[in-house]
């Protein structure tokens, strides 16, 4: 006859191994995620003008924004190199046959006057004839 002991033999333990596994697992996506929302981002200062000339325009333009440093943007959609041809293919692809579609240009105030002259040189040789150049309004000084 066996005597009971004092350790009964259904005690049970819970693993917390699998747990922080899957906790650091979600971290790492959370964490990932969000930096690439942060690359999206970007930020661009305008140069100042005097005279506002808006024309209204039911067709939705392509937009190319320039940054500081002279990187080119399409529709959000960053062109990985910023030589004239590459500028040009990635602008056919994405305007299609449109040629008359409005562009709209947004540079960076402090971005070097190349990119943009590159940029202009890249729609012109397309055919874009529809081209704005944005720009914010100017503090008017006060005058009495």
């Amino acid at each position: 006859m066996r005597i009971a002991s004092g350790r009964r033999d259904d005690d049970f333990e819970i693993s917390v191994i699998p747990l922080i596994d899957v906790m650091l697992t979600l971290l790492m996506f959370f964490v990932l995620s969000t930096t690439f929302v942060e690359h999206s981002r970007m930020k661009v200062t305008l140069p100042e003008a005097a005279s506002s000339d808006r024309q209204q325009d039911d067709q939705a333009p392509l937009l190319i924004v320039i940054d500081r440093e002279g990187h080119y943007y399409l529709d959000n959609n960053e062109v990985l190199n910023s030589g004239l041809d590459t500028l040009k293919e990635a602008i056919a692809r994405s305007a299609g046959d449109d040629r008359q579609r409005p562009v709209a240009l947004r540079a960076d105030a402090q971005t070097p006057h190349q990119a943009v002259v590159t940029a202009m040189d890249a729609l012109g040789s397309l055919g874009f004839t529809r081209l704005s150049i944005a720009t914010t309004p100017a503090e008017r000084p006060d005058t009495p």
